[in-house]
């Protein structure tokens, strides 16, 4: 529920590019969401088509790249996908680190016609 009104933003923001740019409509909008955002990209993706009716952004294709979250070990340095039960590094052996990767949440690019 709570991506209501994030993709409210995403719309009003593309909407604004679309318009100082002198285009006529939003074609695509590419974002990248974190596995560990708290945004479901396929929320995103059916509210975008709902609200954006009437608007700049009617028919826009919604693309998605999602990212995984990684861990950094201390001792290496090395990132690395958190295995199932395990917070070692396939590395060293090394204890990994909650890192920010996969919290990402943000437009990537907006092209318009």
């Amino acid at each position: 529920m709570h991506e209501f009104p994030i993709t409210q933003q995403i719309i009003k923001i593309s909407s604004e590019h679309c318009q100082k740019a002198g285009g006529k409509r939003v074609t695509k909008v590419n974002l990248v969401i974190g596995d560990y955002s708290g945004y479901v990209g396929e929320s995103v993706r059916m509210y975008f088509d709902i609200i954006s009716q009437d608007t700049l952004c009617q028919g826009a294709d919604v693309r998605i790249t999602h990212i995984e979250p990684k861990l950094r070990c201390p001792d290496c340095g090395h990132l690395f996908k958190k295995a199932h039960l395990s917070f070692d590094c396939p590395k060293c052996g090394g204890q990994g680190e909650p890192t920010d990767i996969g919290k990402e949440f943000y437009i990537d690019s907006i092209e318009i016609e």
